[in-house]
């Protein structure tokens, strides 16, 4: 067995990746040193295939799994998502196919129009396939987030004292929840030619279709009005209802710092006290 494997995977999987890809070549460690998500572009008889695995406490190889057998299909049929290959929930592992093209984020395609507007029009697709009625979403989620307020962090106090006011006096109510990425955004989007692909659905869930927004709200069209408009042009409606859209974005924040905190990536802590700022500014 190579060596890539043993150093990258746990036995089990990458038995089951020498099964499904026997004899395949390691050529691009893609692996976000933030995560302990393994993602690896490999060589197999002539094709090109991401690898994902996770440790058991990984939960976004689960949730991308389910994302492709579940709601990608709309995405992948116009080739603008990867297929999935093959995987396995019991091993953490799965393998799609390699996707050609340019990473956006960075990319001079990142601030033009013609990008978000591609952007929201395949965000339509996904979101439109099916909605639900979800009673308690909008407690969980705010319960989620008073919980990282509890845990470590360095959100400085008086912001902190406030988010949680707020949260608490907040009175969710039912919403439409529907097929959504969990970070729609640059990072997560390639450019090949013309044409705007989607990678990544780690983060995928069941939830409101703004949520889907809040990236991209506090990061590109926050300098960039004009893309806000075009994305808006592709998607043809806007999702964000005045109450529950402040308090999303209140949560983006919170977890956003949070986290960040914790992983050691200072530049995104940097960024989640600053949305955190103007989320509590816009109450």
């Amino acid at each position: 067995m190579d060596s890539w494997h043993r150093n990258r995977l746990s036995l089990k999987q990458a038995e089951l990746v020498e099964t499904w890809l026997p004899g395949a070549r390691l050529v691009n460690d893609c692996s976000w040193q933030l995560s302990d998500t393994v993602v690896l572009e490999v060589e197999h008889q002539g094709h090109r295939y991401i690898v994902k695995a996770g440790r058991s406490s990984n939960h976004h190889i689960l949730r991308e799994i389910e994302a492709h057998q579940s709601a990608t299909a709309v995405l992948v049929h116009r080739k603008r998502a990867p297929k999935l290959v093959h995987s396995d929930t019991t091993a953490n592992v799965l393998v799609a196919e390699y996707l050609e093209g340019c990473l956006v984020e960075g990319h001079e395609s990142e601030y033009a129009t013609g990008t978000y507007v591609q952007a929201g029009s395949l965000l339509r697709a996904f979101h439109e396939q099916t909605g639900s009625c979800d009673p308690g979403y909008e407690s969980a989620a705010t319960a989620k987030t008073l919980a990282w307020l509890e845990g470590p962090h360095r959100i400085d106090d008086s912001a902190a004292s406030r988010a949680k006011v707020l949260l608490r006096a907040y009175k969710p109510e039912p919403v439409i929840v529907v097929p959504t990425h969990g970070d729609w955004q640059p990072r997560n989007w390639l450019v090949d030619g013309a044409e705007l692909k989607v990678i990544d659905f780690g983060r995928y869930a069941l939830r409101p279709a703004a949520t889907d927004l809040c990236r991209l709200a506090v990061q590109q069209w926050r300098t960039a009005p004009q893309l806000e408009s075009a994305f808006f042009a592709g998607y043809g409606s806007d999702p964000r209802r005045t109450a529950e859209w402040k308090v999303m974005l209140l949560r983006e924040a919170v977890s956003t710092a949070a986290w960040a905190y914790q992983v050691g990536d200072e530049a995104f802590e940097k960024q989640g006290r600053r949305m955190l700022a103007e989320a509590l500014e816009d109450f």
